[in-house]
Formats: structure tokens, sequence, C-alpha cells
């Protein structure tokens, strides 16, 4: 594979926090994702540089023990935004900013990282219920939404204390009458904000396997001196779909893509993702001494990239399109924000509300992704709401998802379980009187003194109930 190269005056990159730059994150070297979980084996295993925390999942004001302590032993601790949404047609929402710069402030945090996505559509720009996605879905790869995500970024950026890095995510479906690649539409971004990126090699992989796009292609394309850090995570393939699960181990073809990028630039930083099904720590080791034998591969041809504010060598960006004159600092958003807010909101609400697939998109795959959502929603409610599924036993998967199918989530998961188990006792279930009772009083301790408005049913129904019915 040849390797063109252009000159790209790396001190222009706003916020790069480069080696010596201002919010410098340094080196990073070998990280792995902090979970609750699995934060005594991350504690112990060998070899750990830095952490990477779900930013939502982090309270400031109290953050978890196991933290605390990784940050005494000099261990970074970068926090990781899911929640954001800076590829939907709204403007980054303040009161999320600066939640995001509060965590990084309390962990010391050299940078800050979020997903180049859409989780939730509707809401004022459409005059319609704001639905939330509960996961994080792709953008359009079009003119108009690169000039949102370019105005949304620079927002985030001038809110937060320290660089920000975005991730490419993975996806299952294709937006129909796309006008860039990956590669093209991530230079574009970096050109025009400066933003670092967080490029997650797994992510590639599933895209390759799901919408056809080269691994290879994408990496020659976009700017590796723009790189804060690389993910590395495992999936599972399923009737030709690549599910980027978290929950498996990191598989060849995907190393093979870490082992390409590397061939091209050394990152600051490669962090192995784990989100569920967590083995041995045992396992988690070798599963990092593998990434580590895989950077230790041929690499670039020239002197290593640097962010130190001199001209360096890279990977040309082929066949990146001119930025369009609509993107001038001074030109205003909105008309695009309202054709991407129609568009979003359109694909979501089939999605999680089972309105009719828009043009363009495959229904097959629309429905691969529906049930995908609806599958994340009902494992994150189980995580945050642990009673439920213990009171509901071996039936709670399958009545969440029949509740998922006709019940977009309308907040947090907090809030969704909540739904659900009105949902649920509205529905006079579970059948099992002793299991519906423990339910009520789970639903009436935490809804609050004052119940929903159209909650007045259940709440007689409670009564009925606890007094024994």
């Amino acid at each position: 594979m040849s390797h063109t190269t252009h000159v790209v005056n790396a001190g222009e990159l706003r916020n790069a926090g480069g080696p010596g730059g201002p919010g410098d994150p340094g080196a990073l070297g070998i990280g792995i994702g902090w979970r609750p979980e699995i934060a005594e084996a991350v504690e112990a295993l060998p070899g750990i540089d830095w952490v990477e925390a779900v930013a939502e999942n982090v309270c400031a004001g109290h953050l978890p023990d196991s933290l605390v302590r990784l940050r005494a032993r000099g261990v970074t601790v970068i926090p990781h935004g899911v929640s954001l949404g800076l590829g939907g047609a709204a403007r980054p929402d303040a009161k999320r900013l600066a939640d995001l710069a509060e965590r990084a402030g309390a962990l010391g945090s050299p940078l800050i990282t979020e997903h180049i996505a859409f989780v939730r559509a509707g809401g004022p720009l459409t005059a319609s219920p704001t639905l939330e996605a509960g996961h994080l879905l792709p953008v359009p790869r079009t003119k108009d939404a690169l000039r949102v995500l370019c105005e949304n970024v620079r927002i985030a950026q001038d809110s937060l204390p320290v660089p920000l890095a975005v991730e490419n995510i993975a996806a299952l479906i294709n937006w129909p009458d796309e006008e860039m690649t990956e590669g093209q539409f991530l230079a574009e971004l970096v050109e025009r904000t400066g933003v670092r990126l967080l490029i997650d090699v797994a992510n590639l992989h599933t895209n390759h396997v799901n919408r056809g796009e080269d691994p290879a292609t994408a990496l020659d394309q976009l700017p590796v001196e723009a790189i804060a850090y690389v993910h590395v995570a495992g999936g599972v393939e399923r009737d030709g779909v690549w599910h980027d699960t978290h929950a498996h181990p990191v598989s060849a073809p995907v190393l093979d893509v870490l082992a390409e990028l590397r061939s091209r630039v050394s990152p600051p930083g490669v962090l192995l993702e784990r989100d569920d099904n967590f083995p041995p720590t045992a396992e988690l080791a070798a599963e990092l001494d593998t990434i580590r034998e895989t950077l230790a591969g041929p690499g670039p041809e020239r002197t290593s990239t640097t962010l130190s504010g001199k001209a360096v060598e890279a990977p040309a960006a082929t066949g990146t399109p001119e930025a369009p004159e609509a993107s001038r600092a001074d030109a205003s958003t909105d008309p695009a924000r309202e054709r991407l807010a129609l568009a979003q909101t359109a694909l979501l609400s089939a999605l999680v509300a089972g309105t009719p697939a828009p043009e363009g998109f495959d229904s097959r795959r629309l429905g691969v992704q529906s049930r995908a959502l609806a599958g994340k929603r009902a494992e994150v409610v189980a995580k945050v709401a642990p009673d439920i599924p213990r009171i509901l036993g071996a039936g709670y998967r399958a009545a969440f998802l029949t509740y998922a199918k006709s019940s977009p989530m309308r907040g947090g998961y907090r809030r969704d379980a909540l739904d659900f188990a009105e949902h649920l006792l509205i529905a006079d279930r579970p059948e099992d009187a002793v299991a519906r009772r423990e339910l009520t009083q789970w639903w009436r301790d935490r809804s609050g003194a004052r119940p929903p408005r159209r909650a007045t049913r259940i709440v007689r129904a409670a009564r009925s109930v606890l007094v024994g019915r």
C-alpha cells in the first residue's frame, strides 16, 4: 500500500494538546476502560498507564475509590462521554458540557472524548417530541451534517477546559446519498475545527463488515497526525452482521486494522474496551499483551508524527472535497440544522417508534438496528435498576423488548426503568401477586411524592396491592 505524503502545519490544530502544546496529554501508553465491575482487576493489571471512564457514570463530587487510588499512583484518567450527541441537529446542551468540564477537572484529565454520533432527535427543530436512541447512531456523511457537526464541535471546544477528541462509531446502517467516505469526512472535520481524533479500529472493522468500507482506505484518507489515542474492542458476527459488543475477545481482523494504523503512525495511546461479560483478570492481561505485540510490529517508514507545532509529514487525505463556501463562520447553520433534524427524526422514529422506514434505507437493516437498540436498552436498564430483572426473573428481557417496541425512551435509563415498571403495572403485571406487590413498592419508592399525572390508575392499583388485594 503506497503512502503519499503532504505537509501538515500541526501548530494550526485547534486545542491540539500535543507534546509541548497546551493541555498536553503526552504519550498515554497502554490503557484499559475502567468499569466498576472490573475496578479491582484494573488496579491489579501490570503495565497500565492510563484508564478511560464513562463520563456519565462518574460523579465529580464523589469519585469512586478505585479511580482515586489509580490517580494517586499517577495513572491518567480520561472521561469518555456518550450522551452529548455532537452529530445531532441541535446545538450541544450547555448543562451536559458543564458536566463534562466538571468531571475533567475532578479527574485532573488532560483530554475529554466524545463520539461523532447523534443520540436523540425531534424537539423544537421539528416541533415534535424529543426521541432518545439510548445508543450511538451514525451521522450522514453529507455537507449539511458536516457543517452542523463542525459548529457543534467548536461550541464544545469553547466550553471545555481541556482539548476534545471525537470518536468514529460503529454502524449497522447506511444513510442514502452520502457525499463523502468516512476518511474524507473525518479529514474535513479536523481541517475545519482542529479537533483531535479518537480512532476506534474495532469500529473501522465493524463498518467494513456491515457497510463494505475498507479500513485501509479510511486510514489513508484521515489525518493520522490528529490522533489522540486508539480504541480496541471485541465483537461478534451474526448472520453476516458484525455487532460491536465490547463483550467478546478482540478478534484477529481488529488487530489487523490496528497493525495497519501502526504502519502509518505511532499512536500516543491505545486502550482496550470491555463493557460486559467480563473475563478473569488473566484474560484481560493476555489481551493487553496481544495489543502490545501488535504495536511492536513495523511502524511508519518515516519519522513518527508529532504535534509539536512544526510542519510534519503525514499520509495525504486523497480525494477530500473542498470545504463548501457556506461553512464560513459568518454563515448560519440553521437551514442545515432543520434539514438534518427532519432526516434524523424520521430515522430514529422508525427505529424506536415503529414508523415507516424513510426512503432510501434498507428496511431489513433498520430492523437489525432497531432490535439492537432495544436490546441495549434492556441491558442498561438491568444495570441501573437491577431489582427489576430480579423481580421479573427469566421473563425480564422478553417483557422489556415487548415494551420497547411501542415505548420510545423519553429520558435517561433511570427514567426508562420507571416507565417500564409503570407500563407493567398498568397491565396488571407481573401475574404473580408477590412479584407485582414488590414491583409496585419499587416504583412508589422511586417515582417521587407526586407520581406522573398519567399514572393515577397505577396509584389506585398500588394501594390495593399493598393492602393485600
